[in-house]
């Protein structure tokens, strides 16, 4: 037993993570446009570092060649005032009083220099000066000329213009990589949750395809070896299961065998209950490794279901109530179907409390009762075997019922709910008023569960 919870603890546990990676890949909008905001960040920021470091290198060049412009125009005025004794180059006078003090302490030093004087919101202004003979200084001032600063006015608008491209091509190409992933994702966390419900043939890696290989391949791989490891420990436990089982139905059938042969009285009818419970058990444990093995196939009849549940449960027990709100003509297996509604009907005479109500509607069936509810891990994570519930819904059987009612639905085809009676509004830890399970047979025939029609003869 330990080993089986084991294994149905690992099937759980692979189906939330199956779950997990759904609700991941329900992220995958949401990782596109993550990395799209990304690219387009990382791209903003280095479209602006290179701007202001292009625009920057290109002021400084200009301003150098203007600088170096006006020291040899300096130099040519200084030859032309020492020869002449005129002053006859334009921009240019003697002991200027607006000369820069800085510039002013470098000529007085007997230096030859140039200054670049910034003018807030204008263009910078161009000194250039040098010591005369005489101890006066020359000194000639020009201002940054307008073809220069129409080059750097083109230049930063063509460094705008590029680091918006920049911008909006990293956003479409962070949008087609992560719309690339996301698809990969969705194919992986879609393959994912159909190994989880039981399609043994399925693979991840294959799913998701693509040729080039990432971290999407390397988590679909691992997925396939998990899922695979899974198959291996299910099948083994199911063959365990069913040798065992297969096993003691030979002894458990000489046992009652012999009991009844045992003379009358109370010790031989305990004997019998006991044989004859051992005897249900064994079948019940064959039948659910049968399920488990998904080789069990549907004999498909017509019938009208209203009439056939109002037949099989008065019959069953007079006592349950049965609703037939609309009658529906279905293509079912009735044998199976029977064993479905059998189950459910003594899980809730055997868990539940009276009265129970069967509703037929259309293709969907109902059965209530007015217990204490079904316990929150089935209501989490279904019926699974050898596990009965919660103190008010345990003690008796071996939670076997529920698990053949939910693998026979599965071979018609159909899905088997549960849920608990609230009042509206009524928080969780308000005591449930009843405990309802829900049958949905299929509109078509279960071909798809690979199920097979019987014709008729």
């Amino acid at each position: 037993m330990r080993e089986v919870r084991g294994v149905r603890g690992m099937r759980g546990h692979f189906r939330r993570l199956t779950a997990a990676c759904t609700d991941r890949a329900g992220i995958g909008a949401g990782l596109r446009w993550k990395l799209s905001a990304a690219i387009a960040l990382v791209g903003a920021l280095v479209a602006v570092a290179l701007s202001l470091v292009v625009h920057n290198a290109a002021r400084v060049s200009m301003l150098d060649n203007a600088r170096d412009l006006a020291d040899e125009r300096i130099m040519i005025a200084q030859r032309n005032y020492e020869l002449s004794g005129r002053l006859n180059f334009p921009n240019t006078k003697i002991d200027d009083p607006e000369l820069p003090e800085e510039l002013r302490k470098k000529v007085e030093a007997g230096r030859r220099a140039t200054y670049v004087a910034d003018r807030p919101g204008g263009a910078p202004d161009i000194w250039a000066a040098v010591p005369l003979k005489n101890g006066h200084v020359m000194s000639l001032h020009s201002g940054f000329t307008d073809r220069s600063s129409d080059i750097l006015k083109d230049l930063d608008q063509a460094l705008v213009i590029g680091s918006i491209a920049a911008v909006l091509g990293g956003s479409a190409l962070g949008v087609l990589i992560g719309g690339h992933l996301s698809r990969r994702l969705r194919k992986a966390a879609s393959a994912a949750n159909r190994v989880a419900r039981g399609e043994t043939d399925v693979r991840v890696r294959e799913a998701i395809g693509g040729v080039v290989r990432d971290e999407t391949d390397d988590l679909a791989s691992a997925v396939d070896a998990m899922a695979d490891a899974l198959r291996q420990r299910l099948e083994a436990e199911r063959r365990v299961t069913a040798d065992i089982a297969h096993e003691l139905r030979t002894p458990v059938t000489g046992l009652l065998t012999a009991a009844e042969l045992l003379p009358p009285g109370r010790p031989t009818e305990l004997v019998l209950d006991r044989a004859k419970a051992m005897r249900t058990l064994v079948e019940d444990v064959l039948e659910v490794a049968r399920l488990d093995g998904a080789s069990e196939r549907a004999e498909l009849q017509d019938i009208l279901l209203g009439e056939f549940v109002t037949r099989r449960v008065t019959a069953k027990d007079p006592d349950v109530t049965v609703h037939v709100v609309h009658e529906s003509e279905v293509t079912t297996d009735p044998r199976r179907l029977e064993r479905v509604l059998f189950n459910l009907l003594a899980n809730a005479a055997r868990h539940g409390r009276p009265p129970i109500e069967v509703t037929v509607e259309g293709r969907v069936i109902r059965v209530r009762d007015h217990g204490p509810g079904f316990p929150a891990d089935l209501l989490a994570e279904g019926p699974s075997r050898f596990r009965t519930g919660s103190k008010d819904r345990a003690g008796r059987g071996h939670g076997l019922g529920l698990t053949i009612a939910a693998g026979q639905a599965r071979v018609l085809g159909a899905r088997l709910t549960f849920r608990n009676v609230r009042p509206a509004g009524a928080p969780d830890d308000v005591p449930a008023e009843g405990a309802v399970a829900v049958l949905w047979l299929p509109e078509h025939a279960p071909t798809n569960t690979g199920s097979y029609p019987m014709l008729p003869q």
